[in-house]
């Protein structure tokens, strides 16, 4: 997956609470609709008026948060049904950090899986970036997640191996295949300590 290290850019304020992950992506477009075209249904309830065109009220349809690659959301963004599609969507329209109070614990995994940045703050943190990117003239959000830190000075945390994940473009089982040699190695000392493990003979 894409790694990331630092992001710059701009970031749209979605400031409702417990969007579930249907409401990202529908059940129905999660059958049959080919991972690298998701992106265009995310939000689609919202972002589209009911005979197709583009909802102008729609914050991601907006000419200064269009391509916007952050969002600064509600608490318990992506509760509901555990679908990965929905954090398949959000990449797909380009969105490559979530910043929230807290998100559904299913969705914030699948996030990592996929090299999407879910940051959790407290709320006043969140509260107070929600307004930096609604203000008028709004510059752009950075992100530096080596130095776990959002503009400069807002710190969060993260586990080092899922910032690892994120920092060097691997998902969990790129993770364990790094540690084949290691694995190799326990295994063959095991065979000599432990032969019987690992087959035996019959007379």
């Amino acid at each position: 997956m894409e790694k990331f290290t630092t992001l710059t850019a701009t970031a749209a304020p979605f400031p409702q609470r417990n969007v579930d992950t249907d409401t990202i992506i529908r059940i129905e477009r999660c059958t049959g609709t080919p991972k690298a075209e998701l992106g265009k249904y995310a939000f689609e309830m919202a972002r589209y008026l009911p005979g197709g065109a583009e909802n102008p009220e729609f914050v991601l349809n907006q000419p200064r948060y269009r391509g916007a690659q952050i969002l600064v959301c509600g608490e318990f963004f992506g509760t509901g049904s555990s679908r990965e599609m929905a954090v398949w969507a959000l990449a797909g329209m380009g969105i490559r950090c979530l910043i929230a109070p807290s998100f559904g614990q299913i969705f914030q995994g699948n996030c990592f899986q996929n090299g999407v940045l879910p940051i959790t703050l407290p709320p006043a943190s969140v509260a107070a970036l929600m307004r930096q990117a609604s203000a008028p003239g709004a510059g752009s959000f950075t992100v530096d997640l080596e130095r776990q830190a959002v503009n400069g000075d807002i710190r969060f945390e993260i586990g080092a191996r899922r910032k690892q994940m994120l920092l060097e473009g691997l998902d969990e089982i790129d993770l364990t295949l790094a540690l084949e040699p290691k694995i190799a190695a326990f295994q063959d000392a095991d065979r000599t300590r432990r032969p019987w493990i690992y087959g035996c003979t019959r007379s």
